[in-house]
């Protein structure tokens, strides 16, 4: 439930002494890197939850589908961690056409030739898991740590949507607060983790 530098786990992960960061000072929401995993080369993308909640942005998007292109052309496996809760939200992203950055990660990821494998260390919701090479884009290997999310949207907005009117109903506002709390609880243990996904195929 805490921030923390995604590159501490990279560290741990890649041979020790191995990891090389690119562009750190350039959208710092997506960490892009070279190290060795195995004796073997690979690249290494990865949400930053230390900067902007690990959310992507224009910025991050280009930069990510930058370095995956690069990677695929010099026959580099790619490594991803995914730890984000979404699109970076606000109108002007949108306006500067967020969805159309976003979607030029996808390509790149979909568009790959060399082995990809995927790790969700603790979030991965809504579109934002899409792009950041889901199951669907066709990668070799995709995992999660057992107590990763892998949902549309966070539990507390799920409810919100799904059962706000009800809640609104509510006049006491402690009952209100503990029905809200257990339907998260709920929406939590039933969806917000791996299981639904590795029934459907999506996590290997």
């Amino acid at each position: 439930k805490e921030s923390y530098d995604v590159r501490d786990v990279i560290g741990d992960v890649v041979d020790a002494g191995s990891l090389l960061e690119l562009r750190a000072h350039h959208a710092p929401n997506l960490v892009t890197a070279l190290a060795r995993l195995g004796g073997r080369s690979v690249g290494v993308l990865a949400n930053q939850p230390s900067q902007r909640a690990g959310t992507l942005d224009i910025d991050a998007s280009r930069k990510g589908a930058r370095f995956v292109q690069w990677c695929d052309a010099f026959n580099v496996p790619l490594l991803t961690f995914v730890d984000t809760p979404g699109f970076e939200p606000g109108t002007d992203l949108e306006w500067r056409g967020m969805i159309r950055h976003g979607a030029q990660l996808v390509h790149a990821y979909a568009a790959a030739t060399v082995p990809r494998l995927c790790v969700v260390l603790r979030k991965g919701y809504g579109g934002a898991y899409i792009v950041m090479d889901s199951k669907a884009l066709g990668n070799d290997w995709y995992g999660a740590w057992p107590g990763a999310e892998i949902a549309v949207m966070g539990a507390s907005g799920a409810v919100q949507i799904l059962h706000g009117k009800r809640l609104a109903g509510i006049p006491d506002e402690a009952t209100r607060h503990a029905e809200h709390a257990e339907l998260v609880r709920e929406y939590g243990d039933r969806f917000a983790t791996p299981v639904p996904a590795a029934e459907r195929g999506y996590v290997d």
